[in-house]
């Protein structure tokens, strides 16, 4: 069998309720982090999205104030749906895991000293850290067709780890400084291409 076309999508949501559903599928499968989830739902298996768009999408997320899958929703659900689709989305995104969050925590205090309990949540943690390396894996490939080039795109891949994972600099500012640098970047080599043509 051929693996999907992940970078052509043909696909859509046939209904705001089948984006509540998926979001709240999705959002049920994360433990510790939902995004590599997302990424394989909607690109993979639903092809709502092609892999650069998710990339794109994902980038412009980081921009904006709150969960990173939660703009994901808002923006996927306004592209299909409009402000119906956004609201959709967010509340599949939220509603249902928001109320096993409540029970959750309520019963937290009680339980969080018992051994199953604890080694539990420890398991979920490498979990949650292997899906969002794999994710990031998956889309290197989408550099390739960055306007920047694969040399620039790994400078500032290189850059961004060693901020924050060695210097340990603020995210708002990592996020801000070497955003608005890959911006100038991408915008001068988009410049210089449309001059040649």
């Amino acid at each position: 069998m051929q693996p999907a076309d992940v970078t052509s999508p043909n696909a859509a949501p046939a209904s705001p309720r089948a984006l509540f559903l998926t979001f709240t599928v999705l959002a049920l499968q994360g433990f510790g982090g939902v995004l590599a989830v997302a990424q394989r739902e909607l690109v993979e298996r639903k092809r709502w999205l092609s892999r650069d768009e998710f990339l794109e999408a994902y980038s412009a997320s980081q921009l904006l104030p709150g969960p990173n899958v939660v703009n994901i929703a808002l923006m996927l659900g306004d592209r299909f749906f409009g402000w119906r689709g956004a609201l959709a989305a967010m509340a599949g995104m939220l509603a249902v895991p928001l109320a096993i969050v409540l029970l959750l925590a309520a019963s937290y205090g009680q339980f969080s000293h018992h051994p199953m309990v604890a080694g539990a949540l420890r398991g979920m943690g490498a979990v949650a850290a292997g899906l969002t390396v794999a994710m990031a894996l998956k889309l290197l490939g989408s550099l390739r067709n960055n306007p920047m080039g694969p040399t620039v795109c790994a400078i500032l891949l290189l850059a961004t780890l060693m901020a924050i994972a060695a210097l340990r600099l603020p995210l708002a500012g990592v996020v801000l400084g070497l955003g608005a640098l890959g911006w100038s970047a991408a915008r001068w080599r988009l410049r210089k291409a449309a001059a040649r043509r």
